[in-house]
């Protein structure tokens, strides 16, 4: 059975730190594109951040350069989001998804990822 179960969220205060984990089961994240999405109350969702099976990563949204990185543990079949210096705009329900093809991510949007997790609910708050 194929799943992503994430885990890392909660409430941090602004300029914080907090990272998200992504577990995959079911099947291999090494040759998938891995990615992030987040949607906040009241807006649709948006990609944050795209890596492709090569560990090349793409930004899916330009708020978070220079603040969230993305990264994978393929013998933990496992990705995550470190995200730094958050701000109360971050505050959202992040989401992890993969994407078996194409498995780049230069040049190709947030489009057509297969599997998604549950979501876990960021809060930046003082």
């Amino acid at each position: 059975q194929v799943q992503l179960v994430e885990s890392g969220g909660g409430l941090v205060q602004p300029g914080g730190s907090l990272r998200l984990s992504c577990a995959a089961s079911g099947f291999t994240l090494d040759y998938y594109a891995i990615g992030w999405f987040r949607q906040a109350p009241g807006k649709e969702r948006e990609g944050v951040l795209c890596m492709d099976s090569s560990d090349g990563s793409t930004y899916y949204a330009d708020s978070v350069k220079g603040r969230f990185t993305i990264s994978r543990d393929n013998a933990k079949n496992t990705m995550y989001l470190q995200m730094n210096s958050l701000k109360p705009e971050d505050t959202a329900v992040y989401y992890c998804a993969t994407r078996e093809a194409p498995s780049y991510c230069s040049g190709y949007g947030p489009v057509q990822y297969d599997y998604w997790g549950q979501g876990t609910q960021v809060t930046v708050a003082s």
